[in-house]
């Protein structure tokens, strides 16, 4: 059997502000709160075991929330600090807040939009393994094609966990695909990527499963919020459901835990 490495980016609702429309704090951390709790009952109920990267931000104002996604079998790691804000610090700062508040060490880190940060520097904040490298081209964005498809370690010795993409051609198959392509293009794809490298990673974020997030008012255009609310729910289901049937979900430290004993 496979591994499925599906993963959340649980972060405050910042994305109005990159289109230049304002969003108030309460808005931010409703919908990502909401969207949150939706994402977690839907994998409780479908038994699959999830990592959520979670910003520290998220998890001052929902620590109840952050510690039930704890107690219900899934892995906390960090996604920084504040989601619209970065500094070296952070990669600490993150980690030591989400320790305070689940009560057991964070393992991984994952950077907001999956920027570049010092490999060497997430090692030194504590953390065993990154999952920030997308191995695509996308102009502007990301310019790893020849990046590995497998886990592999950086040369500090961090481990690094790729998300998917389609081999040889190297297409994503990360959150925006698996939001604008049909299931049946989309779950065929996920399953050759994940028969080629042995495992699966992709990840989504909270407020994809808000309807609010495709309000007007946000200025978001529509392929990003396509699906936004029950559409989106029933797509993360559907994607377990078929997945399940080729692989097993793990968390990204359970996984990490096996393949090491492995060599």
């Amino acid at each position: 059997m496979k591994s499925i490495l599906l993963s959340f980016d649980i972060e405050e609702f910042d994305l109005p502000a990159e289109f230049g429309a304002e969003i108030s704090r309460d808005d931010m951390f409703s919908i990502a709160g909401e969207g949150t709790r939706r994402i977690l009952r839907i994998v409780n109920e479908t038994g699959a075991r999830v990592t959520f990267f979670v910003t520290a931000k998220f998890a001052l104002e929902f620590p109840d929330l952050v510690r039930e996604m704890k107690a219900s079998g899934h892995e906390i790691a960090s996604h920084g600090y504040s989601h619209t804000t970065f500094e070296p610090a952070d990669l600490k700062r993150s980690r030591e807040a989400l320790e305070t508040i689940i009560g057991t060490p964070v393992h991984g880190f994952r950077m907001a939009r999956l920027a570049k940060v010092g490999k060497q520097d997430i090692l030194d904040a504590g953390y065993d393994y990154e999952s920030s490298l997308n191995p695509v081209w996308l102009p502007g964005r990301y310019s790893n094609f020849t990046a590995p498809l497998k886990p592999f370690r950086e040369t500090c010795g961090l481990w690094q966990m790729p998300v998917s993409a389609l081999p040889v051609v190297r297409f994503p198959l990360f959150w925006l695909s698996f939001k604008n392509l049909p299931l049946p293009v989309y779950l065929p794809m996920a399953k050759t990527a994940m028969s080629a490298t042995g495992f699966f990673n992709m990840y989504s974020h909270p407020w994809e499963y808000h309807e609010r997030a495709a309000e007007p008012r946000w200025k978001i255009p529509g392929y990003i919020v396509r699906h936004a609310g029950e559409s989106q729910c029933g797509r993360l289901r559907r994607l377990i459901a078929s997945l399940g049937r080729s692989g097993t979900f793990e968390t990204f430290s359970a996984y990490l835990d096996r393949i090491q004993a492995k060599q």
